[in-house]
């Protein structure tokens, strides 16, 4: 039955030229059908080149809504509509406002999980695996770093010379793993190395043996020699590094780590949307400006 709809999928998309993108959190069957897989902002540059006018998104709003910005002429479509981010939707552009009046000598910093209309408010825009690098490159020292207090703790430990202002936010599905889930895996898997999200807390993270975006751990565990490890992000990344890597062991951080938004997207939400469904990602063009700059001025100092 999943082959026959995969099939079906494959033929429907070559037929329609519809370009199918699936973040590395989505279930295997759907990562099979994809043309591009990986980290979300990684997927909206891919579509930029990519030749098709159309394109699916499977993944959440916020994801969705990067690639429309990037890709302003083509046709964006979220596999599931209604498929959101807490963290990206936890702080309002008005909120934003009243924090930039806070600290007006601030830069504003965007984690790229964020709404469009977050980042008309910001000065730039920032993914896990370039925080570090384009906060260093940023001259002004001080720096408001939103919405992700993990992260930004992150970038703060390794940037002691910056003064980074951060808020309480995050994503609550990394947020909530414990030191002690840490410590229960690492006794299991003495010989395991373990790999984690910096949306984690620094408690969990001060253990890691890397510490990383979702490519950054995937890479790594398979050019590592090592025959064990621990994965401190989604569930699914363990899965389909198992896939990829039968020879080697891997072993979820927690059994809670696993989003919801993302295992709403199914395969057959994958047809519908190549077949009239989805949501069609819609912006005004004042709003793609504004939030266009911050991106711009990402890809300037990355």
């Amino acid at each position: 039955m999943v082959k026959d709809l995969q099939q079906e999928i494959l033929k429907l998309k070559k037929e329609k030229n519809i370009t199918i993108l699936a973040h590395s959190y989505q279930a295997e069957e759907i990562q099979e059908i994809a043309d591009y897989t990986g980290d979300s902002f990684r997927l909206s540059e891919l579509a930029v080149s990519d030749k098709n006018s159309t394109v699916i998104m499977c993944g959440v709003h916020f994801m969705a809504e990067t690639c429309k910005l990037l890709s302003p002429d083509k046709k964006v479509i979220l596999a599931k509509e209604g498929c959101g981010c807490p963290m990206a939707e936890q702080l309002s552009a008005d909120e934003l406002r009243q924090l930039k009046k806070m600290y007006p000598e601030h830069t504003v910093v965007a984690y790229i999980n964020t709404t469009a209309e977050l980042k008309t408010e910001c000065d730039v825009c920032v993914t896990s695996s370039s925080a570090v690098e384009i906060c260093r490159k940023i001259e002004n020292n001080k720096i408001l770093f939103i919405p992700d207090c993990n992260l930004g703790a992150f970038v703060a430990e390794q940037l002691p010379e910056k003064e980074i202002k951060l808020i309480q936010g995050g994503c609550p599905i990394h947020a909530a793993v414990r030191e002690k889930d840490v410590l229960n895996e690492k006794e299991k898997h003495p010989q395991a190395l373990l790999l984690v999200h910096p949306e984690c807390v620094p408690s969990v993270t001060k253990h890691a043996d890397y510490v990383g975006s979702t490519s950054g751990i995937v890479n790594f565990a398979m050019k590592s020699e090592a025959k064990e490890f621990i994965i401190g992000t989604e569930i699914s990344i363990a899965e389909h590094l198992q896939y990829v890597c039968p020879d080697k062991e891997f072993y979820p951080l927690s059994k809670h780590l696993i989003c919801p938004n993302m295992k709403r997207t199914t395969l057959p939400d994958v047809y519908k949307a190549l077949n009239g469904g989805g949501l069609e990602i819609e912006m005004s063009p004042e709003v793609m400006k504004k939030a266009r700059v911050c991106i711009d001025r990402m890809l300037e100092l990355g």
